[in-house]
């Protein structure tokens, strides 16, 4: 198949395709005429990117995966180069998690000392929600 037809069958431009192809995880054969064809081998390397990607991989952490796919293994994951980064992506992934939490404990405290300070009268409201609970009630009186 053509560059244009391997482009969208993997639901990309020719021009990411031509950039894999610089960066060497593509590899495109030529026609007498110089047109880049690809087969279905090609097609599983993008989807096995594509995927990847969409996972948060940085482009270069692909290339285990395709190099992988290239050698004859039926998935991209099946060599120890594509689980080495995995678990790094994993390690990468819980310190993240780990950030997010820390963060999330500081917000939720914060909160409770702001809660705590605030003078035990009536809440606070702001005019958009006095409007809408006035027509919330018009809107209940009006169904029952």
């Amino acid at each position: 198949m053509r560059i244009g037809e391997l482009a969208e069958r993997a639901g990309t431009t020719t021009r990411t395709l031509r950039y894999y192809e610089s960066r060497g995880l593509l590899a495109a054969r030529r026609t007498e005429n110089g047109y880049r064809t690809y087969d279905e081998d090609d097609l599983r390397l993008l989807q096995q990117i594509r995927t990847l990607q969409d996972f948060g991989f940085e482009l270069e952490e692909t290339r285990p995966f395709v190099d992988c796919l290239r050698a004859g293994h039926p998935a991209g994951d099946s060599c120890p180069a594509s689980i080495a980064v995995y678990r790094r992506k994993v390690a990468e992934l819980d310190g993240l998690i780990a950030q997010l939490q820390a963060v999330r404990a500081e917000v939720g405290a914060q909160l409770l000392r702001a809660e705590a300070e605030l003078p035990h009268g009536p809440e606070p409201r702001c005019e958009l929600g006095a409007e809408w609970d006035t027509e919330a009630a018009t809107t209940e009186g009006r169904q029952g």
